[in-house]
């Protein structure tokens, strides 16, 4: 009993706080880069995610399990893609590359947003009790925000880069490209495996956009809290 007293005591609970810290942030972003999917798709004149509900702050509607969990492990995932009729766009072309688009944006704005509050944020990160946590909570939503938008624009499908490349290619390279949509999701992994370990290429990539969001709003949130 004592053993076991022991090993529960001697677990890195910094691992599980952190995981459960990370819930928060993951919900955040996933559902605000749907809904700004759906919001352009409507914009645009198709209303497919708006009658399927998907126009929502509710994040179990935007939910895929297995990228929740993507997200939750590995810092990198996936939500339920947004309905699109692309038919119901003026220019189909133009109108998938705008819907697909406004998500990554949306979690870059969201990223801004967050970090021209930096400076009361690491005051918050950096002191004790629910404050902390809060701070901890607001961090990560950055982070994991700049993180999901970058992912998100690998040309790669499923992900919204694909689309955007796709949409402004030639009808006749356009066409050919769809046939092997199906393909990409096995690419997409095996460029995760090798790029997104600590040290790996996409990972590096993604810090160093990180750093340049963090760069740029220090002197604003500075001016303002510092």
């Amino acid at each position: 009993m004592n053993a076991f007293g022991d090993v529960f005591r001697n677990l890195d609970w910094s691992v599980v706080t952190t995981a459960l810290l990370s819930v928060i942030p993951i919900l955040i972003c996933l559902t605000i880069h749907e809904l700004a999917h759906g919001a352009a798709a409507l914009a645009l004149g198709d209303d497919t995610a708006k009658r399927m509900g998907r126009l929502t702050l509710n994040p179990i509607r935007h939910i895929d399990p297995i990228g929740f969990l993507m997200l939750l492990i590995a810092r990198f995932g996936w939500a339920k893609p947004v309905p699109v009729d692309m038919r119901k766009f003026r220019n189909p072309k133009f109108g998938m590359a705008v819907t697909a688009l406004a998500g990554p944006v949306s979690n870059f704005l969201l990223a801004i947003l967050i970090l021209l509050f930096q400076v009361p944020i690491m005051r918050l990160v950096n002191g004790d009790g629910v404050g902390h946590y809060v701070g901890e909570i607001l961090r990560m939503t950055a982070i994991i925000s700049v993180f999901l938008g970058v992912f998100n624009l690998l040309p790669i499908p499923p992900l919204d880069g694909s689309k955007i490349v796709f949409s402004i290619l030639p009808d006749k390279q356009h066409n050919w490209l769809m046939r092997y949509e199906r393909y990409g999701f096995f690419l997409l992994l095996v460029i995760v495996m090798f790029g997104f370990s600590p040290d790996g290429p996409l990972r590096t990539f993604m810090n160093t956009v990180l750093d340049g969001f963090v760069n740029l709003t220090h002197g604003p949130s500075m001016f303002l809290f510092g």
